[in-house]
């Protein structure tokens, strides 16, 4: 096979054809590297980086250089979108993620319904599509990925969360009405930063867990409206990454009518077994984060080692990195995966 760049492998693998071996990759948003190390050693920090363009595409740079993921992950948080559509966020600090201080809505049938078109181009969206441009221009070479919060887990940011669960049994039709509004502005901002250069839009729910819903409203509300924003992505041309959360044993079959490209799950599910329940799938994932942080280099690049072995399509961190986490154990995680086969690309 000849000589593959970062961006060529990651969407041949997304694509479902044939690669030398699988890419290592870290999506931004709910799963991003800027770990304070890095930070520290280059001068480009949070939260400064949430709130300027340049600063945020500097920051993921340094993660792409320093790392050796082999795409580039924009933003570094899940707050973009929930900020946008009212709830007060605080930035955090070099260490902490920003956080949602606080949902504005109180309930379902109280949210204030927008613009999704003037939203979508206005608060930090600007940034993150910014921000992609001057990446995807910098590093041709490699994939920049655009991480957005997804349609529940949004519309639980704006919405008191217990109440919101509730209110999703108790009045379907207005959780319906405002996840569609949601799943309609998470659009306008993928299409945004698709044309200002990003490759791939990953896609992160926590709040979309089996755990949480159960399969009957999973179904109705976590598929349905991923599916919806999937579909927009593949209309413009482009791939999608969904990630799930959580102990996904209840929801299989409704992850299986996903229309992910590939689907990224936590560390206590066995990909190679989900791989062959269902065979269509492309899997990614999912070296434990507790391992990243706390376990050895040695360990770590068992670990990746076994990955590659189990045939998954994309190596990638389970789900959110800790700060704190050492740049010599994602190096391990890194170099493990690469060395599988010899790396040419930037």
């Amino acid at each position: 096979m000849s000589e593959l760049t970062q961006k060529e492998r990651l969407v041949r693998v997304l694509h479902k054809e044939a690669v030398d071996r699988p890419p290592v990759i870290c999506t931004g948003g709910m799963m991003n590297a800027a770990i304070v190390e890095i930070m520290r050693k280059t001068g480009h920090t949070l939260p400064e980086a949430h709130l300027d363009a340049d600063r945020m595409a500097d920051l993921a740079l340094d993660i792409h250089d320093h790392t050796g993921f082999e795409n580039i992950g924009v933003p570094f948080c899940m707050t973009v979108e929930a900020e946008l559509l009212g709830s007060p966020v605080d930035l955090g600090t070099l260490e902490c993620e920003p956080k949602i201080a606080r949902e504005i809505y109180p309930s379902l049938s109280q949210v204030d319904f927008k613009n999704v078109e003037q939203l979508a181009h206005s608060g930090r969206m600007n940034v993150v599509v910014d921000a992609a441009h001057r990446i995807a221009k910098a590093r041709p070479d490699v994939p920049v990925i655009a991480s957005l919060t997804g349609p529940v887990s949004t519309a639980a940011s704006i919405v008191d969360p217990l109440t919101f669960y509730k209110e999703l049994r108790k009045n379907p039709a207005a959780a319906h009405r405002v996840l569609e509004y949601v799943t309609n502005l998470l659009a306008a901002y993928a299409e945004r930063v698709l044309e200002s250069g990003a490759s791939v839009i990953a896609i992160g729910d926590p709040s979309a867990t089996g755990e949480l819903l159960g399969p009957k409203l999973f179904e109705e509300y976590a598929v349905r409206y991923l599916n919806a924003l999937a579909d927009r992505v593949h209309a413009k041309g482009f791939p999608i990454i969904i990630h799930i959360c959580g102990d996904v044993k209840r929801v299989k079959p409704q992850l299986a009518s996903l229309h992910a490209d590939a689907l990224s799950t936590d560390a206590m599910i066995s990909l190679p077994g989900l791989k062959a329940e269902y065979p269509h799938l492309t899997t990614m994932g999912n070296l434990s984060t507790f391992a990243l942080q706390w376990s050895s280099p040695e360990k770590i690049a068992t670990m990746a080692r076994n990955l590659v072995a189990d045939g998954i399509d994309i190596i990638s961190p389970a789900c959110g990195l800790s700060t704190s986490t050492h740049l010599e154990s994602i190096r391990a995680m890194t170099d493990t995966v690469k060395a599988t086969s010899p790396v040419t690309s930037a």
